[in-house]
């Protein structure tokens, strides 16, 4: 991890890989580096830290630098091994005859090491990646040619990845190749580009090749050819990619996160047109390819996600439940993937990944997959690497999200579940009679959420004052708890200030140990429910503690101000839609707070935007 550039043409190599890598710092990184093709050389550079370090470097070593026609790069997000230079890719072989650069993981690279030092390999970094140069350049020996040793190789090795490769012997190719790890070749004029994801491409062209899974490019100046391990040639699909330069654009705005935000309502806004053309009509999801007798017949759903995702499936779960009538699990893919499950030929499986290239939840879908059961993939990028396993893929369509911290992307997921819960209660003729009254307070969301937006320098004011506290505690109940969870992720994900999120019932069993006048309890309160009351009470016990009290509530209750210290409003909304509107204060505390103590908010340390590795 985490992100890859390769290019080979006629234009600056070095200026289009580190202008590729900077499109990719979204994707998180400790280090970057390249190595070019140079005068029949090949000349790496790296550097700790920001791209920036990367440049200056290059800019104190450009006399060295004659005239490189092709060259890889890439950041690094520390798997295995400290973010240093030594570990830092490009990794080259033993005699400097293969340099290569990596994305994902080799799980057997401690016994391929110890086997490659046998003969005779030199080892500089600690890294899981530099096996795979040496072991391609122990074939190269024997075959003399990049792309067999690279197919002689790759049995050998356990795990993901998406690889460059350059050899000192062949200057007019670069080869790759892609398992479970995001990779993509753009074609130009006598100029071709590899990256681990479109930004990087997008400036150069937009005709792009998907490599799939254990398919070899070899990628000349003029030409693309590819095969798969057995060598049967494949042909080269080539597809145009349309995406508008706003999306890689600040716009204005200081952050990314912060435009982010500000997206929602019109992502929200673009998702329900064409899906509730009247309130008193089916919901239109043209996308869902299983039969309706199937999903009429439905006894059980699973949901599995990861990180925000997740957030998003625990509310699905309370959707579907409360719509359809079906009983709903949720579970972290990282946890299904390693446990004896249910999952069989009559189970729906619902997938939810921002990247559409997270590795436990491709590996969990794939095992569902594997039982039969019918998938639904709910994801930002429907050209991903999941929806290869889909049944029907539902594009949560909010465009490409730069920060790290996911925000707009997790209200689109949010919005496609209601949309799916609604259309699966539809078709099992369940609660019919409120659904109409849904979907009528559904098209009034977006502007809910505008007018929230407009409140955000009340929000800011309120920040600068919580910003000073090291901890945290979030609560909710019910359809609102896993809204506390997202915005205790969101604060700690972009500031390091520890937030943890508990049911609110639960607080009195243990938590509250820890309150005191230096632990704010921030809360969810939607009037509506039953939880509600309950709620309040569960603030009350925290505020004879001594702790500082924050809530989100639309409720017009006087007696909150005598209760709270901190009241951020929101209009009024029914308490099964709230999730839609509370989240988006959440999103703007955890925003300002991080602005106020200097953090960097769109790449926070140590974390990555595609989690490509189990």
């Amino acid at each position: 991890m985490c992100g890859i550039v390769g290019y080979i043409g006629n234009s600056d190599v070095v200026e289009i890989l580190v202008n590729g890598l900077n499109t990719l710092k979204y994707r998180g990184y400790d280090s970057a580096g390249v190595a070019l093709f140079d005068e029949n050389k090949i000349k790496v550079y790296k550097a700790v830290g920001k791209l920036e370090n990367l440049k200056d470097k290059l800019s104190t070593v450009k006399s060295e630098i004659k005239n490189p026609f092709m060259g890889i790069g890439h950041i690094r997000w520390a798997t295995h091994g400290k973010a240093n230079e030594v570990n830092a890719h490009p990794h080259t072989s033993t005699t400097s005859d293969i340099v290569i650069v990596h994305n994902g993981i080799i799980e057997n690279f401690k016994e391929l090491r110890e086997e490659l030092i046998k003969k005779g390999c030199v080892f500089k970094s600690e890294t899981d990646t530099e096996v795979v140069a040496h072991l391609i350049s122990e074939e190269y020996k024997n075959t003399k040619n990049l792309k067999e040793a690279v197919k002689n190789a790759l049995p050998q090795l356990k795990g993901a990845y998406a690889l460059c490769i350059m050899s000192i012997n062949e200057p007019d190719n670069i080869v790759c190749v892609r398992k479970n790890a995001p990779l993509i070749i753009g074609v130009g004029e006598n100029e071709n580009i590899i990256a681990s994801d479109i930004p990087a491409i997008i400036s150069l062209t937009s005709n792009i090749i998907y490599l799939n899974d254990d398919e070899i490019a070899v990628v000349k100046k003029d030409s693309v050819s590819i095969e798969n391990l057995d060598g049967t040639i494949i042909p080269c699909k080539i597809v145009k990619m349309f995406v508008e330069t706003d999306a890689i654009s600040k716009m204005g705005y200081k952050h990314y996160m912060l435009k982010e935000i500000h997206e929602q309502p019109n992502i929200v806004r673009n998702l329900l047109n064409g899906r509730i053309i009247d309130v008193n009509s089916s919901v239109e999801l043209p996308e869902i390819k299983i039969s309706k007798d199937t999903l009429k017949n439905l006894s059980k759903v699973q949901i599995i996600a990861c990180g925000t995702s997740l957030h998003a499936g625990q509310i699905g779960k309370y959707l579907i439940e409360d719509f359809a009538g079906v009983s709903v699990e949720v579970e972290p893919a990282s946890e299904y993937i390693y446990r004896k499950n249910t999952t069989d030929e009559n189970s729906l499986v619902i997938a939810i990944s921002q990247s559409g290239e997270t590795a436990d939840t491709i590996t969990a879908v794939k095992q569902a997959k594997g039982k039969g059961a019918y998938i639904v993939v709910i994801t930002n990028r429907p050209d991903s690497n999941i929806t290869r396993y889909a049944d029907s893929v539902l594009n949560v369509n909010a465009g490409i999200e730069v920060s790290v911290a996911a925000t707009k992307s997790y209200t689109a997921q949010l919005l496609t579940l209601y949309l799916f819960a609604i259309y699966l209660a539809e078709i099992k003729g369940e609660n019919l009679d409120k659904l109409s009254d849904l979907k009528r307070e559904l098209l009034s969301i977006p502007t809910k959420m505008e007018e929230i937006l407009t409140t955000e320098g009340d929000i800011e004011k309120k920040s600068e004052q919580l910003s000073k506290y090291k901890n945290f505690v979030y609560i909710g109940r019910g359809v609102n708890l896993p809204t506390a969870m997202e915005g205790a992720l969101k604060l700690k994900e972009i500031s390091y200030i520890n937030a943890n999120a508990y049911p609110a019932g639960e607080l009195k069993h243990g938590p509250i140990a820890l309150l005191d006048e230096n632990m704010p309890v921030v809360s969810v309160l939607i009037p509506g429910h039953i939880s509600y009351d309950k709620t309040i009470s569960n603030c009350e016990e925290a505020k004879a503690r001594n702790a500082k009290l924050i809530t989100v509530t639309s409720s017009n209750d006087e007696k909150l101000s005598k209760l709270f210290d901190v009241i951020i409003k929101i209009p009024e909304v029914s308490d099964i839609l709230s999730p839609l509107l509370s989240v988006i204060p959440f999103q703007l505390l955890a925003y300002h707070i991080s602005n106020f103590l200097g953090k960097d908010v769109d790449q926070p340390r140590n974390l990555a935007k595609s989690v490509t590795v189990e």
